[in-house]
């Protein structure tokens, strides 16, 4: 239901989302931009205390049970256990970690409940964001990290035997080949998995769903007449963004290990594509959420879709192929954001202001350039604002991790830590 009522919203936005003034979606920026004098001062000590009373908001406001564990890392309680789980990676809180651990198996007990209970919906079981796959991996470092190693090799296993659906050419009727239920998040969920319980990536596996995502791509793109090599469909809107489109597969493509060199041919066909998407970024930073807004100036600054998200693709690309546009790009992406980058629809990830300011955290780590440190804290500084608490609209699900507290709590964390800061499972400076 989730996914069609997204889609249903989608297709709405497309249609009437010209209607909406550009100013109707953000906060104005009221801080001067970073003028070079100094390092910023990180207020670890009121970020840690906002950090707290985050943490008992969420405690309080989505408990522990079965009804809240659906829609996997999305929205139910595994994305809470993932939210313990990252603070407890955070050097800055490593007195905390064993509370944090705790924790996070508190949130995925039922969520393990409720995977197991639609473990033979084909739909469900190998989703990484929405389904099963992603609370498999989850299971498995935060065993991993309590010393339970069994149970750890147990999810694993659990998670690398889904392999072989989604090697099926057509698994989903509506795309099998995006990032919250198709074969990027698979592939995503398994490079995050290997390295966070430091184990052998499954090589051969990756290698074939590589190729099918490839095949897949070109098929489309060919019987669609597509300008780009590679294109896909998600219920039947060609999607660029980073929630079910182009740039998070492509990114993933890059990412796997080995795959560019050993392929020739898929290679040349994902570097063009990603030379496609660079093509449509317009002269104010962003990109189109689909192929049929190509030419309209999209105001979506996004994680789901636009420049927060899109800005991942490109980063990956940098380091690369090491070509200086792709960084270029970024940092277009990051000043665009930095104007239009407060969110109006919350302070989560997907579409918040959190999202937005990881893509700070991410420049920072990349181009060491105080300004774009300087730029989080001041994303930090605006949700402690009355204009942002008064006037923020509150999510469908405010303690979720894509749209509510527990991804705007890791934000927080990765603040105190700049230099390890990471947007969950999409760490693209890893080395896998």
């Amino acid at each position: 239901m989730l996914r069609e009522i997204n889609t249903f919203a989608s297709r709405f936005r497309r249609i009437f989302g010209t209607m909406a003034t550009a100013r109707s979606r953000f906060f104005p920026n009221p801080k001067p931009d970073y003028k070079g004098a100094g390092h910023p001062i990180i207020p670890a000590q009121n970020i840690l205390e906002n950090l707290g009373d985050m943490l008992l908001r969420i405690e309080n406001g989505l408990k522990p049970v079965e009804k809240n564990a659906g829609d996997g890392l999305y929205l139910g309680t595994a994305g809470v256990a993932y939210m313990y789980y990252h603070l407890s990676k955070v050097q800055t809180l490593q007195s905390y970690s064993s509370q944090y651990l705790k924790k996070a198996m508190q949130y995925l007990l039922p969520a393990i409940i409720v995977a197991s209970s639609k473990s033979n919906k084909t739909e469900d079981l190998p989703s990484f964001i929405l389904g099963n796959c992603g609370i498999y991996a989850v299971c498995a470092c935060i065993y991993k990290s309590l010393g339970e190693e069994s149970q750890s090799a147990r999810y694993r296993q659990i998670y690398y035997d889904c392999a072989k659906i989604v090697k099926q050419p057509k698994f989903l009727n509506c795309g099998s080949d995006e990032l919250f239920v198709g074969r990027a998040g698979y592939l995503l969920g398994a490079l995050w998995l290997a390295k966070e319980t430091n184990t052998p990536i499954q090589m051969n596996d990756m290698y074939e769903i590589c190729d099918v995502i490839v095949q897949s791509g070109r098929s489309y793109a060919t019987s669609h007449r597509s300008k780009c090599p590679l294109m896909y469909a998600y219920y039947q809107v060609e999607y660029l963004g980073a929630a079910h489109g182009l740039s998070s597969i492509l990114q993933v493509l890059i990412t796997v290990p080995g795959y560019l060199d050993s392929h020739p041919q898929a290679a040349k066909y994902i570097k063009e594509s990603i030379d496609y998407m660079l093509s449509l970024q317009d002269e104010h930073g962003n990109f189109p959420s689909a192929t049929d807004e190509i030419g309209y100036q999209s105001e979506l600054v996004h994680w789901c879709h636009g420049a927060g998200g899109i800005v991942y693709l490109m980063a990956k690309a940098y380091l690369v192929y090491n070509e200086e546009k792709y960084l270029i790009s970024c940092i277009r992406m990051s000043d665009l954001i930095w104007s239009k980058g407060l969110l109006k629809k919350g302070p989560g990830l997907c579409h918040g202001i959190a999202g937005n300011g990881y893509v700070f955290l991410l420049l920072f780590r990349m181009t060491k350039d105080p300004k774009h440190l300087y730029r989080a804290l001041e994303f930090y500084n605006f949700m402690n604002t009355g204009e942002f608490q008064s006037g923020a609209r509150t999510p469908d699900y405010p303690y979720s991790l894509f749209e509510g507290l527990a991804g705007t709590a890791c934000f927080l964390a990765d603040l105190t830590d700049p230099n390890q800061a990471k947007f969950p499972f999409s760490d693209v400076l890893s080395v896998h």
